[in-house]
């Protein structure tokens, strides 16, 4: 007999505190007693609350190898991410500490307070050589505790001060408060911003990523970059079969009609923990399609919920993913939309001295 399928949480993406088997972290499972209980509340659980640990990091900036990705470096100075979107890639992180990519995931937040100063310190370094830093590749970087840590300006400053090119994704408006520093930035060819958009409805959203922007707040930044003259992109992603794929072309036509030139999309992936969660979160909240949106995904990872492999994890195989590829260039072409990709210029980079002052020679 299956064990009851547990309540979704007011204001979370996950169903569950669902834990790993991978690093020793022991599993969990729901209890059918505590749930007959919960059941004889009069009243709702209060909100699961949220905890953020300032984390002593020695290093912030992370290079990899990876053949399949268009960066070879980048920061994530938060880890685990409020926004709670259920598909997150980053979820799997968390179980290196011992947490649950669950719930955790999206309660417990961990924030590398000396980032900009750590930074810092690497641009010094001797021999080091500029290429774009990649921002949000991991966790939101407009998450809202950035609106405490204010982590992410800091950053932005720095960049500006170096004449380092960074670039960002996001899922959040909040970008907008660092329009000053990113409009020179883009003056200077040394910035992108990239925001996500699974659909355009927000009912939709609110279970998929409960605490990110609005999917028409998206837009209007989109909207904002565009006329500040910073190059925006819109990633219609990820898209998940028979729930957000009828969107593909309404997102592209918003964003279009604002200006934005840039456009890509990712087929949903369910790396590691991120599988067992989000069959969850489709039990609860779609139970009479989760069966077809599991079918269609294995039939485009080789009979897998995933392709961990590089250069096919995103590139999905099958009809259905040639008839979404077709889908998006025929609406690109349509829209105009053909020339997104942006060169930045490394060219007039200035390491800083390790005092913290900028070599003027």
């Amino acid at each position: 007999m299956s064990s009851p399928s547990p309540p979704a949480p007011r204001g979370r993406g996950a169903v569950s505190g669902r834990a790993s088997t991978r690093f020793n972290l022991p599993g969990r499972e729901v209890d059918g007693d505590w749930l007959d209980s919960r059941a004889e509340l009069e009243e709702d659980l209060p909100p699961l609350r949220t905890t953020v640990t300032e984390e002593a990091a020695r290093s912030i900036l992370s290079f990899n190898r990876s053949p399949d990705i268009g960066f070879d470096r980048s920061i994530n100075a938060y880890r685990g991410c409020e926004h709670g979107c259920i598909y997150c890639y980053a979820r799997p992180t968390h179980a290196y500490l011992d947490l649950s990519p669950g719930l955790d995931f999206e309660s417990r937040l961990f924030v590398k307070p000396q980032a900009a100063p750590l930074l810092r310190k690497t641009l010094a370094a001797r021999g080091y050589r500029p290429a774009p830093i990649a921002m949000g590749t991991n966790t939101d970087p407009y998450q809202p505790i950035e609106a405490r840590y204010r982590i992410t300006r800091q950053i932005l400053e720095l960049c500006l001060e170096t004449r380092h090119p960074v670039t960002i994704t996001t899922k959040s408006d909040r970008v907008l408060a660092d329009l000053d520093l990113l409009r020179e930035l883009a003056s200077r060819k040394l910035t992108a911003v990239a925001i996500s958009v699974t659909s355009l409805d927000a009912a939709l959203s609110r279970k998929l990523e409960p605490r990110a922007a609005s999917p028409m707040k998206r837009l209007d930044a989109l909207d904002a970059l565009v006329k500040a003259g910073v190059p925006a992109h819109v990633n219609v992603s990820p898209i998940i079969p028979a729930i957000t794929e009828d969107w593909i072309e309404r997102i592209l036509e918003q964003a279009a009609a604002r200006g934005v030139k840039g456009a890509s999309w990712i087929m949903l992936r369910l790396p590691h923990e991120v599988a067992p969660l989000f069959r969850e979160w489709l039990d609860t909240h779609f139970p009479e399609r989760a069966a077809k949106v599991m079918s269609i995904l294995q039939q485009m990872r080789g009979g897998r919920d995933n392709d961990p492999n590089f250069h096919t994890r995103m590139k999905p195989q099958g009809v259905w993913a040639d008839l979404t590829r077709a889908r998006f260039r025929k609406a690109k072409a349509r829209l105009g939309m053909e020339s997104g990709r942006i060169e930045l210029d490394c060219s007039g980079f200035i390491a800083p001295e390790k005092d913290g002052q900028i070599r003027l020679l």
